[in-house]
């Protein structure tokens, strides 16, 4: 089947999904819990087969760690799918309404997107968290895994069709792509569908907007920030920045940069310095930075870089506005933290970062779907149009007007026969 055919399929299916029941979709997502949980041994071998061959390829290591879809990993996506059941149904919810007139009646309902076409690299978990959100949110889809991941892609998306097939689900709401042509063929698919989703790098996400008239919903990189402010609790901060760090470095939410006020460097650094020196971590440091502690020196490159690996870029500020002023230059808009006890500094921090998630005392990690309560997310959004930050349920879903009335005609209106009230009832 062409990208046309898969386009125009997955269009009419999204007419019938937006109009399924919670009760179905919530069966179809509990079928492909079952076929994950049967087909385990399966999925594993097929991501073993991807592993093996991406090795051989010299596939990057960050790659090859989100590539990487074992029990652990099923699990996770199990208990997401799980967390997405027990969530609302975005769809068909009365937002507002409001009173036009006498049996004259206004309301907006929350409705799914349509069709979105979504494009990722290596994370086989991606795919069953994708096509499980647009499933509940009532979104049909078309799904482009890397080809690292090609034979894991495969059989979660065999499952998850098969899965929905026994729920009942309408043909073709979910399609797989599986070569780089079928991508510039799916950014001329305007009449079909909706939105795209690309998940990659800035020139990635730049490519896709530049060739393409569907609009995108932009999640590029991830250069987050940690700050440890002059009121920062010492050990707080290196259990923080550790955990920003070390926890997962190969993810867009770990930090890649470490902002430290120059009253605090000289107890902390070091501290610092000795517990990321146990996790392999390479240092890299401005010239001041540098003269607290034994690292690497920093380039201007530095500040702009999301390693996606075990290494961390430091320098010091003068104040806190130097530190807001650095992440607004250098940062991508994602996630940036502060560590201080210091409610002023921090309320500063959270208004005047212009990212989607601004964090206090706490690790940059948390900026994810599932730890938001979301059940999962099809990306993290740097964007300002629609949604921001995690993208889950609601950032799937617009909305349409309704009108209700009874006769009604403009020409009273405007001839003043009759008057508006515009009353909100709710």
């Amino acid at each position: 089947m062409g990208i046309k055919e898969m386009a125009l399929e997955a269009k009419q299916a999204s007419i019938k999904l937006a109009v399924a029941s919670a009760e179905l979709k919530n069966k179809a997502l509990e079928e492909i819990i079952k076929g994950l949980e049967n087909h385990k041994n399966q999925i594993i071998k097929a991501n073993q087969e991807d592993l093996e061959r991406s090795k051989n390829e010299n596939l990057a290591m960050p790659l090859l760690k989100r590539l990487k879809f074992d029990e652990g990993k099923i699990e996770d996506v199990i208990q997401g799918i799980k967390s997405l059941i027990a969530l609302d149904d975005p769809v068909n919810v009365t937002q507002a309404i409001t009173e036009l007139d006498d049996g004259l009646e206004l309301y907006r309902v929350s409705c799914p997107i349509g069709v979105i076409g979504i494009i990722f690299e290596s994370r086989p978990d991606a795919l069953v968290q994708i096509s499980t959100l647009c499933l509940k949110s009532g979104n049909a889809v078309l799904l482009k895994g890397g080809s690292e991941a090609k034979n894991t892609n495969r059989i979660l998306y065999e499952i998850i069709k098969e899965a929905c097939r026994k729920a009942n689900m309408p043909e073709g709401w979910i399609q797989l792509l599986e070569s780089r042509d079928d991508v510039n063929e799916m950014l001329k698919m305007d009449k079909y569908i909706n939105l795209i989703i690309p998940r990659g790098s800035n020139e990635f996400v730049r490519y896709i907007m530049d060739h393409s008239n569907i609009p995108v919903l932009g999640h590029a990189d991830g250069i987050c920030h940690c700050y440890v402010d002059a009121d920062a609790d010492i050990n707080m901060a290196v259990d923080i920045v550790e955990d920003s760090k070390t926890q997962y470095v190969a993810v867009c939410n770990a930090a890649e940069t470490l902002l430290v006020h120059q009253a605090v460097a000289e107890e902390f650094l070091p501290k610092l310095k000795e517990k990321l020196e146990k996790k392999q971590v390479e240092l890299y440091g401005c010239e001041k930075t540098r003269k607290i502690i034994d690292i690497l020196p920093a380039s201007e490159d530095d500040w702009k870089t999301e390693y996606l690996d075990y290494k961390l870029s430091i320098k010091l500020v003068s104040d806190i506005g130097e530190a807001i002023d650095h992440i607004n230059q250098y940062g991508s808009g994602h996630t940036d933290a502060i560590i201080t006890n210091n409610k002023e500094n921090a309320d500063l921090f959270m208004n005047l970062v212009d990212s989607g998630n601004v964090f206090l005392n706490c690790s940059t990690r948390f900026s994810d779907g599932f730890r938001y309560g979301f059940g999962a997310e099809v990306g993290i959004s740097t964007n300002k149009i629609h949604a921001r930050g995690p993208v889950g349920l609601d950032g799937l879903v617009i909305y349409k007007y309704k009108l209700f009335g009874n006769g009604h005609i403009v020409a009273d209106y405007a001839n003043k026969v009759k008057k508006f009230k515009h009353k909100k009832i709710k």
